[in-house]
């Protein structure tokens, strides 16, 4: 009877369905720890991969020794889809049911039913300060642990490489796929050369309970990708224009400047990263408490307001976005994820650097960009670039995007 059950797994769909139910109920239910570098499932699903003993030898398949053994087959195709499958889904499971996660989906849900909840903008903003502090203190801590090398110095010159020439693709397909004009495809493609410090936050600790380690540069490198994708946006939407007779409104007196630069986010994420770095991590220790101990919380009350303006944009703009607009939003963080991919490759980063570093690069601002092309290019339409950045890509990214992206850095690292 034990050999008739195990030879029903001998079909590719049963093998990869008891998988995906055993790698969900092996965490949760059946309290049997699942690492990745052992994994519970792997190892009792090869016993039902292997051979049934019932079944017959087929006439091509000799025996080795006169004892009539035989070498181990080599795993198929299907079966090695089937364990790459389940790795994705793994990875994408923890994070899809973590509280952070699903804060972000009763907010959104509860906007898009026109609930009355609402967290106040002041509140929000301590918030979003809060979580800069934390991010730029830990990304110090570790910095002021290791010197700066080569190595580093190289990944902060790719993120900044990636940042100048990922709105030009953006701004490529867009004028290829879509109906924009030159002014609203470059103010949309600045998003998606420009950072979500929200995306890279939840990406973080995703990576971490992935059991991943990350270095603290990473954070700076989030500091440069700010701006290069603002530059080159700017550059697409004035090309072969003429120049306007009046100046753009306050830009004589450096708003412009100001708004790149010295936005709050910049300001605070990189002012915290230098105050870690030079205080280290004995300097830190008296404040750990309020910066490590209350992160996970705050962050579940953040994404939770995150996930309010996310379905209030979607509910509100969604009018102004047609299917190849929402077709963009989806695969242009998967094409630019894969760029990024070989760029870690080709550094050898480790897994949670080029995590993090994908995420990045994969990632669509809705903070510091708006606010820039809001004064840059007036004539833009919020509508659309801000309602597709929050409303479609970000959403993407914290529930089925940052899965994909750390499966793609244990990919090129081999461990996938």
């Amino acid at each position: 009877m034990a050999a008739r059950d195990s030879s029903l797994l001998r079909c590719p769909f049963l093998r990869m369905s008891f998988f995906s139910v055993m790698s969900w109920l092996s965490p949760k239910y059946l309290q049997i720890p699942l690492t990745r570098n052992d994994p519970f499932v792997f190892s009792h699903l090869h016993a039902f991969l292997r051979p049934c003993p019932h079944v017959a030898r087929q006439k091509d398949q000799k025996p080795h020794s006169a004892l009539g053994t035989r070498h181990p087959r080599p795993i198929s195709r299907v079966k090695q889809t089937t364990l790459a499958l389940g790795a994705v889904l793994d990875v994408a499971i923890s994070t899809l049911l973590s509280p952070i996660i699903l804060f972000f989906a009763l907010g959104m849900f509860a906007a898009l039913l026109r609930s009355q909840m609402s967290v106040p903008e002041a509140f929000a903003k301590g918030l979003a300060i809060y979580l800069m502090m934390a991010i730029g203190l830990k990304g110090g801590v570790e910095m002021s642990k290791n010197p700066l090398t080569i190595d580093v110095m190289m990944v902060l010159l790719a993120g900044v490489i990636l940042s100048f020439l990922i709105p030009a693709l953006a701004y490529l397909l867009l004028r290829m796929t879509t109906k924009l004009d030159q002014t609203n495809a470059a103010a949309t493609a600045a998003h998606y050369g420009s950072i979500s410090i929200v995306t890279f936050v939840a990406a973080t600790e995703a990576v971490r309970l992935s059991g991943l380690d990350a270095g603290g540069h990473l954070v700076a490198v989030a500091a440069l990708m700010e701006t290069p994708a603002i530059i080159t946006a700017l550059f697409l939407a004035t090309r072969g224009q003429a120049k306007p007779s009046e100046p753009v409104a306050g830009s004589e007196q450096g708003e412009l400047v100001r708004e790149v630069f010295l936005n709050a986010s910049i300001v605070v994420l990189v002012g915290a990263l230098i105050i870690g770095w030079i205080a280290g991590e004995d300097g830190t220790a008296s404040i750990e408490p309020f910066f490590v101990g209350l992160f996970q919380g705050v962050l579940c009350l953040f994404l939770l307001d995150m996930g309010l303006s996310a379905g209030r944009g979607l509910r509100q703009g969604w009018r102004q976005l047609t299917a190849p607009i929402v077709g963009f939003g989806l695969y242009m963080p998967l094409l630019s994820a894969v760029i990024a991919a070989g760029a870690a490759y080709l550094l050898g980063m480790p897994p949670g650097d080029a995590a993090l570093l994908i995420t990045l690069t994969a990632s669509a601002s809705y903070i510091a960009v708006p606010a820039a092309m809001r004064l840059a290019l007036p004539e833009a339409k919020p509508s659309i670039y801000l309602t597709l950045s929050l409303g479609v890509t970000f959403p993407f990214n914290v529930t089925i995007g940052i899965p994909i992206y750390i499966y793609l850095a244990l990919l090129i690292n081999g461990q996938g």
